[in-house]
Formats: C-alpha cells, structure tokens, sequence
C-alpha cells in the first residue's frame, strides 16, 4: 500500500509537471492578445495575472513543506516507500493534543485563503462572464473544503485530523502533490474558459494519463468487474475513436466494453483469483491525426469466503451464570451484512455479541453474511456450556491455600466472610447472605449475613489457642444474577492463635 502511494505520487507529479507548461503556453498566448487586443482582453490578462500569484502562492507553501518532510528520509530511501510510514513530522508539526498547532492552523489557513481568494477572482465582472466558471467555483469549494468531516463512525473530525493525523508520511506527502495538482487543474481550467473553451486550449490528448476506475480495490473470483478505463481530467464529451485494449494478453471485443460519460467501462468478468492486468491504446483524433493514449492497470481478484469466523472473546466454551463476551464476523462482509442467532445470543454493537446460556450442554450460533454479489453465507458453530465451578469460601480474602487460616481471636470475631473463584476468566462479585460456624465440642451456630453475630462470638471465646474452629455450609449469589444457583462453597478453617 506504501509503494502505491509512492507510485501514485510520481505519477502526479509527472503530471503536475506537464500542467505546469500548459499553464505557461495558456499565460503566454492570453499575454499575446491582451497586447493585440487590450480592450478585449487586459482586464481578463489581469485577473489571471492574480490566479497565478495565489495558485503560486500555495503550490510554493506545499513544495515547502513537502521538502521538509521528505528532509527526515535518509538519502538513499527516498524511493523507498515502504520506510516512509511514520506520521510522526506531520502529527508534530500539526497537532498538540486534541488542538491544532500553530502551524497546523497555518496549513488549514492557507487552503482556506486560496479558497477565498480565487472565488474572489472568479466573481470578478471580467471572469465571471464566462460560460463554465461556475463550475470551476463550485470544483474550488468542493477540492479546497476545509470543513469538518464525518468519519466512518459517524462522528464531525476536524479536516485536518481526518486528512493528515496519524497517517504515513508518504501518504499525506501523496495528498499535498493531489492538492498540487488541484491547483494546477483548477488553472488550467480557467484559462481554458477564458481562452475561448477546450477546442482552442493546449490541452492535447497527448497530456493526458489513463485512471483504471473500480468501485473497490478487489472482486471475488467469478465476479463481474464493473471497472473502467478514464482520463486524468474526466470530461464527458471527451471519447476515444477507436480502442484497442486486451485483458492479460487477450484482446477484448466490443461487447466487453461500453464508452459512456468520458470512459471506457469493462464488462467483463473478474477471473481466476489474482492480479490481472488491462493494457492498450485509446485512439483520438486530434487535427486529423490519430493520438494513442497508453492503459497499463492492474486489479486484483481474491477468493470468495465461505465460512464465518466465530470465536468465545475468552475461552472455547461458554458459561451459564455469566455473560459471555463473543465476536461474530464473515471475511469479506462488513458486520452491518452480518447477523448472528442462538438461543441466549444477544448483538451489543458491530460484531460484538454476548451470549447467556440457558439450560443444556450445548448451543449452537448461527452467522448469516450477504457478500456484495448478493450471495448468502450461512455457517453454523456449536459451543459447550458449562456451570461456573465451585466457588471457595474466605475470611478476610483469604481462602488459606488448601490449609488453615492462621489468625487471632479478636481478629476472627470482626473478620467478613467471603467466596470467591479462584482462575476463573471472568470477574464475578459473590454476595455471602450467611454461613455457620462450629467450634469442638460446642453446637453449630448458624450465623447470617457476612459477619459472626453475638453467639457465634460466644462461642469462640470459648475456643482455646491453636484449636481450629470452622466455617461452612457458607450461602452466596452472583451480584446482579441472585436467580443462578451456584454449587456448595468449600469450607473455612481457622487456626487461633491465641
């Protein structure tokens, strides 16, 4: 993914390059006829005199920081993309915090002045006059937004942390060359429309680069591929004269591609899994000549899953008594196309289910998925349920560690009774409601609540030192499940010491 943006960012500025000298020879022959033509043209000369001061003025800013950061990449890496995935200058640079820097509000300052600058220009009389210019406005509000976004949780993110926070240095380095060459296009545009549209503009096909365009990045073996071949700069009325394009070396016939809406849309099928390569020519007449644009793409098909994947967040078996924290999930399916079921099977959010056992040995929880073709996945898994084990009952916290617990008189008589579940998985609070409490030779005192009442501590006065008196039979719930019956509590001994 890190090569692909490095890719990408060459390819855009190779691109920006070349929109740079477009840019130029349109500035050039606009200067010509404002000197032929002054009162046609001088007015219309000035305000893109002022689009090339603030588009230069924001494209310099970008190189600037650009080179900045590419200043923290040794030398002999700067191609090497896989090593530019640290966030780290940027997420400095930009953000303290939940706040933006002083420099980070500098960056989102200066995009929101070219903004307002060249609306600016644009509603100028001498601009404005010209068909188009509205949409060139409305390209300017939409590439150099600086709104709050929406993140895929649904949640407003300020526009720099949704671009730039936390991300590879060679992917935000890729953003600043797109924004770049928004800059450069958005010219390009707008001297075209003042030089009298796109037929008299230096625009040539020969400037152009071939985008493969697809709804996703993969489609499962089988699939129909809905992707197509389109220009770097997108235009309905812009149609190749003649293609030629093949699919891992075999051609494609017409039926296997449409030209619509300024591309050439593949309806072909996504094949055996693996990449696959469209290559080619596009043909355009330009001044009665035939121009080859060139296609090299690529995309790739990967297997169709068939099976959910069902996994107990913290063991193989679930528990009755408690709730069972589980992920249910389909590879390939997004969770809002998954649901699961089984008896005492409850959805928290996303992927995450609780389960609560009932009676039984055994539950059975069922995945059902849509993947994007539309076909079903429906896979079935069975778990054990299991009792929550023999709880161990304690005085003070301490369940003496399979001996007796060695305590004082005094000690005992104002010490809390207390079960717990010694390697269980699960944090569970046991409520003691009473016990009963025996000393040699004396009867059994049945005591309720967590502490001895006033005859239990008469009996162990009665006790001598170093005889060992006992707790048993102790009673306890689950806090906030009273209705589960857990099993009998072990015993408590104690050894007076006194």
């Amino acid at each position: 993914v890190l090569s692909a943006f490095g890719l990408l960012d060459k390819k855009i500025e190779k691109a920006n390059v070349a929109t740079t000298a477009r840019n130029s020879d349109f500035m050039t022959d606009l200067g010509i006829k404002a000197t032929e033509q002054p009162d046609q043209y001088a007015a219309v000369k000035a305000q893109a005199d002022k689009v090339t001061e603030i588009s230069s003025t924001l494209d310099s800013y970008l190189t600037d920081l650009k080179d900045q950061m590419m200043a923290t990449v040794k030398a002999d890496e700067q191609d090497d993309y896989e090593v530019q995935d640290k966030p780290d200058f940027l997420d400095r640079r930009f953000f303290k915090g939940d706040n933006l820097t002083l420099k980070g509000q500098e960056y989102v300052d200066a995009v929101s002045k070219y903004r307002m600058d060249m609306l600016a220009v644009l509603s100028d009389t001498a601009v404005a006059k010209f068909e188009g210019i509205e949409d060139v406005k409305n390209s300017i509000e939409s590439n150099f937004s600086t709104s709050t976004e929406v993140n895929r949780d649904g949640k407003k993110v300020e526009w720099l942390k949704y671009n730039y926070e936390g991300f590879p240095l060679v992917a935000s380095k890729t953003k600043m060359t797109s924004l770049q060459n928004d800059i450069k296009v958005t010219k390009s545009e707008l001297l075209s429309k003042i030089l009298a549209g796109q037929q008299k503009s230096a625009l040539s096909f020969t400037q152009y680069n071939t985008l493969l365009e697809q709804s996703k990045s993969a489609f499962y073996a089988g699939e129909k591929f809905d992707g197509g071949i389109v220009l770097g700069r997108k235009d309905p009325n812009t149609k190749p004269n003649r293609v030629e394009l093949t699919l891992d070396g075999r051609p494609l016939t017409e039926e296997q591609y449409t030209i619509e809406s300024g591309k050439v849309k593949l309806n072909i099928n996504a094949g055996a899994a693996g990449d696959h390569k469209v290559e080619g020519n596009l043909i355009f007449l330009q001044d009665g000549k035939e121009v080859e644009i060139p296609v090299s793409a690529t995309f790739a098909t990967i297997t169709k899953p068939n099976a959910a994947v069902i996994s107990a967040d913290k063991m193989n078996v679930v528990y009755r008594g408690v709730e069972n924290p589980m992920t249910v999930s389909i590879p390939g399916i997004p969770d809002n196309k998954v649901s699961a079921s089984g008896t005492g099977l409850s959805k928290v959010s996303g992927s995450k289910y609780v389960m609560r056992p009932a009676g039984g040995r055994e539950v059975t929880i069922n995945a059902r998925g849509t993947l994007p073709d539309g076909t079903g996945v429906n896979t079935n898994s069975v778990f054990r349920i299991k009792d929550i084990p023999r709880p161990t009952g304690t005085i003070r916290g301490e369940d003496g560690n399979g001996g007796c617990v060695r305590m004082q008189r005094q000690g005992l008589e104002i010490a809390s009774i207390g079960a717990i579940l010694p390697d269980f998985d699960f944090d569970i609070n046991l409520n003691v409601n009473g016990f009963k409490f025996k000393v040699s030779g004396q009867p059994t005192v049945v005591v309720s609540g967590r502490r001895m009442n006033a005859q239990a501590k008469g009996a162990l006065r009665r006790a001598k030192r170093g005889e060992t008196v006992q707790i048993f039979d102790i009673t306890a719930n689950i806090a906030n499940n009273s209705g589960y019956k857990l099993k009998k509590i072990s015993p408590v001994c104690i050894e007076l010491t006194n």
